[in-house]
């Protein structure tokens, strides 16, 4: 079993910045991939970036050359750098990990997930 515990969220005016950190505890020597995934209200919960255990990382469309993603192998910790931030980027922001890999788009790839930090960007 994986646990995850994110934190770093917050309301912020547009442009500003926030950086969010999911600590990983548990078995986290299974863990291939972590990826931070976001939901606004009412929509279905979409990926934003992606990690590997090698380091590679992927970005959607909407964030790529905003947000950096990065890890701390020491300290199991994972970090989502946000930058010029916008208020389409409001929303509930989830870490995830899957021992598994897979397309890593999906949620339903992973299998483990931390309960969601909240990030409010106002105009």
């Amino acid at each position: 079993q994986v646990q995850l515990e994110e934190s770093g969220g917050g309301s912020v005016q547009a442009g500003g910045s926030l950086r969010l950190s999911c600590g990983a505890s548990g078995a986290t020597n299974s863990i291939v991939t972590m990826a931070w995934f976001r939901q606004p209200l009412a929509n279905q919960r979409e990926g934003v970036a992606v990690i590997y255990a090698g380091g590679s990382t992927y970005y959607s469309g909407a964030v790529q050359g905003r947000f950096t993603i990065s890890q701390d192998r020491a300290k199991n910790t994972v970090y989502l750098q946000m930058n010029s931030l916008k208020p389409e980027d409001t929303a509930m922001y989830y870490c995830a990990a899957s021992r598994t890999g897979g397309s890593w788009y999906f949620p339903d790839n992973y299998s483990y997930w931390g309960q969601g930090t909240q990030v409010t960007v106002s105009s």
